[in-house]
Parts: structure tokens; sequence; C-alpha cells
């Protein structure tokens, strides 16, 4: 086992929609999801959404049916299981629910490689219909962070994995975190230096990292699809069990001496950082690799830095990991534009 715990989010992460947004479109009930979202919170409205499926006769295997055919990049299951396959921990912190998440991972063929899901309950009760119910009861025990929605703080989650990591010995392991909404914005404030954040590029937590990238410890590495998800988080695993490698002989080579470990071929890969304009207020980088933050009511352009090393010599290839073009295209739901954690 790797020292290297990845962590996913669910929606526009491992599958490429919101699933909840899914179900609803492909069984008809986009109107009264629209009726009733202005009047209660996402994750109740889910359970009211799931009461009126049932009375009207929809049933578990229809929703499974749905959850079947919910679009994926065609590169997003061979880096799970590449990943799993180099020692890697994953597991899943999602503002979705358990039953869908399990109905897809199952379909996908995929579940087992999952040590840890954290998400909303989700399960069939007595009278066969579907129960959606928050992570945190916010009536009885509100969380408390204000960046969060009342049902789930993902910062909690990743503290408590920090915590266990503690308190197991294993605080030296690294986290990597991905995801693209705007809930995924308060786990990647409390990363670590030693830990990495890969945000959605032109999503929700792309967009409020960018507005300081410098207030996150952990390194930045952006991704746009399942391909780029990929190539990113496979170099990364190789350039972190490289470098605790070489830090791990590098100790005993120094006769139990510390030593600072000399980075060379290894740099530590850069962060989203801003890059200083000309007085023409020119930037030198490509347009692809601009975007723009609001400070103090102005825009400034910036540079995105997440240029990853060779592979170090020393790591044999793997055949197994090389990248194939996507395959399939893409479908989304109609109801991706509406506001969700």
């Amino acid at each position: 086992m790797s020292g290297i715990i990845v962590v996913f989010d669910f929606d526009k992460t491992i599958v490429d929609c919101d699933s909840d947004n899914w179900v609803i479109d492909g069984l008809g009930f986009t109107d009264l999801f629209n009726q009733l979202l202005p009047t209660m919170p996402w994750n109740t409205l889910m359970d009211k959404l799931m009461l009126e499926m049932h009375a009207q006769g929809k049933t578990i295997g229809e929703i499974k049916e749905v959850l079947h055919r919910i679009p994926i990049h065609p590169r997003v299951i061979p880096a799970i299981k590449a990943a799993h396959a180099l020692g890697c921990d994953l597991r899943i912190v999602s503002d979705a629910n358990l039953f869908f998440i399990e109905t897809i991972l199952e379909h996908l063929g995929i579940k087992e490689y999952f040590s840890e899901i954290n998400t909303n309950p989700g399960y069939v009760n007595e009278e066969g219909r579907l129960r959606i119910l928050p992570y945190h009861d916010f009536n009885k025990a509100p969380h408390g962070c204000a960046l969060c929605p009342p049902n789930m703080c993902k910062g909690l989650i990743i503290e408590r994995i920090q915590d266990s990591l503690s308190n197991n010995g294993d605080e030296n392991k690294r986290i990597i975190y991905l995801g693209d909404g705007s809930g995924d914005y308060c786990p990647s404030l409390r990363l670590r230096e030693r830990d990495f954040m890969m945000p959605r590029k032109n999503f929700p937590v792309w967009d409020l990292i960018c507005r300081d990238p410098l207030l996150l410890k952990a390194e930045i590495h952006p991704w746009s699809d399942g391909q780029e998800l990929e190539q990113v988080l496979l170099q990364l695993i190789n350039k972190i069990t490289s470098l605790d490698d070489e830090s791990s002989q590098q100790f005993i080579s120094s006769d139990c001496k510390m030593q600072t470990l000399a980075v060379t071929a290894h740099e530590a890969l850069p962060k989203v950082l801003p890059k200083p304009t000309s007085q023409s207020g020119a930037v030198s980088s490509p347009p692809q690799a601009r975007a723009q933050i609001r400070n103090n009511g102005r825009k400034l352009p910036f540079r995105v830095l997440a240029v990853l090393p060779p592979r170090p010599p020393h790591v044999p290839p793997q055949p197994h990991l090389h990248l194939l073009p996507p395959s399939s295209q893409h479908y989304f739901s109609t109801l991706n534009s509406y506001v969700k954690f």
C-alpha cells in the first residue's frame, strides 16, 4: 500500500453530470423539480421527489435503469483502476447519495476499489420507496461551516480522515483531492502542504480557488476532462512515490542524520500563482493558459502553472497506463445549470 489517499468527488468528477439531475430528467420530473426548488434545501427536495416518484408508480428498478445510463468519460474507470493497482487508498466524498453512488459503481464494476464512501444516506425503506437523508442532521446539530450547504461539510470529513491518519501513525500519508463543485472548496482549504488539489477547470471550485490561490496550502493541479484527469492523477502518483522512495533512501544513507531532500528532476509542482503584467497590461502566457480573477474591483490576469515533470528514469514504464483518446460522445443533463454544492 502506497502512502497516498485519493479522494474523489462523484458528480461531474467520476461521472460526467449531476446524478440527481440525471434521475429527475430521466424519469420526467423536471417541471415538479423547478416548482419545488425555491421552497426547500436541495437534499430535502430530493427526498420529496423520491416520495412523489413512488406515489406515481416509479419503481426502484426504473431508478436503477436510469442510473445505469449515466454518462462517464471513457478514461475515468481506467484511471481509478490504475490508481488502485499502484497501491492508493481510494475514497469518495460526495453530496450525492449512497443509493445512487453504489448503484452506479456496482454497474461499472468498480465499487470494490473504494475503501470508503462519505455521502448523504440513501436507502429503500419498507414501503419500497427511496429515502434520501442529510449527511449532517442540520436540524439537530448544525456543522457550523459557513462555506458549505447545511447537509454536508466536506471539510469536516477531510479533517476526520486527517485525524484518523494521525491516530494510526500515518500522518505522513499524502492526500490527492479531486472535485468540481463549490462544496469542494472547503476541503481544499484544509489540505496540507504535502497534499495535492485537483480542481476541474472552469467549474465552481476552480473559480473559487482562482480568487486567491495562495489561500491553499496544497499544490494545485487542474484538469478539464477524464483524459486529463487520468494523466494528471497518475503522474502525481508516480511523482509522489518517487519522492517518498528517494527521501527514504536518503534517510537510510545518512547514518540516521536528518538531511534536506535535494530537489532536482522531482521539483515541487507549481501552484496556481498570479503572473505580473507589463505596463501595457499584456500577459505573455498563451490565451488558453489565462483566467480572470476579480481583486478589489479590478480584473487581474494570471497564468496557470501546472507543468508535470517527465517520468523519473528509475520508474519503469507501465504499458497498461497508456492514454487512449476518448471514444464516446458526452451527454449532459438539462439541469446541470442548477446550483448545487
